[in-house]
């Protein structure tokens, strides 16, 4: 990751065209199910001409009813473990997988602040998955400082990206 530190959506733009670069180079597309970043992850993605030859839709899911009806997240599963969790996160992308042409999904849920945060779940906690057909879905654990609801925002999208971005890398190595 970038040591500069992120200011805005712009400073993302070049990790997106990479993943659109390589997304387009593998003939896959993309769906985006998101929580915290509330569309952000898809927006950066769109805002580059071409996109819609990879970016199959976005879901922005931000309470746990949008997780249930459009991603058929348990609410159950919601209830026992939190939004905020692994396995929420695993299913948010698994969702989106199987309520979307895509061949990857990335999906995002966590604590942007100021408040929310509990001792077992401060602000800047955010679990991100990786879906993609026929592979298992990779999960990824993050805590991010509490420097405001902007920064944890854009450090997500970024790490998302850079999971998109690994999770193709590694496909091509089997």
């Amino acid at each position: 990751m970038s040591e500069k530190p992120l200011n805005d959506l712009n400073d993302l733009a070049p990790l997106a065209t990479s993943v659109l670069d390589a997304m387009k180079a593998d003939g896959k597309m993309i769906a985006t199910a998101e929580s915290c970043t509330g569309g952000l992850i898809c927006g950066v993605l769109t805002e580059i001409a071409g996109s819609s030859a990879v970016v199959d839709r976005g879901f922005v899911t931000y309470s746990n009813e949008a997780k249930t009806d459009l991603l058929g997240v348990p609410a159950g599963l919601i209830a026992n473990v939190g939004a905020v969790s692994k396995e929420v996160a695993i299913a948010m992308a698994e969702g989106a997988l199987a309520r979307s042409r895509a061949d990857v999904t990335v999906s995002v849920t966590g604590i942007a602040g100021p408040g929310g945060g509990t001792d077992e779940k401060p602000v800047g906690t955010v679990h991100i998955a990786v879906a993609a057909r026929e592979r298992p879905t990779q999960h990824l654990h993050c805590w991010f400082a509490d420097k405001g609801r902007q920064s944890i925002r854009l450090q997500t999208v970024q790490t998302a990206l850079m999971s998109v971005l690994n999770s193709l890398e590694s496909e091509s190595t089997y």
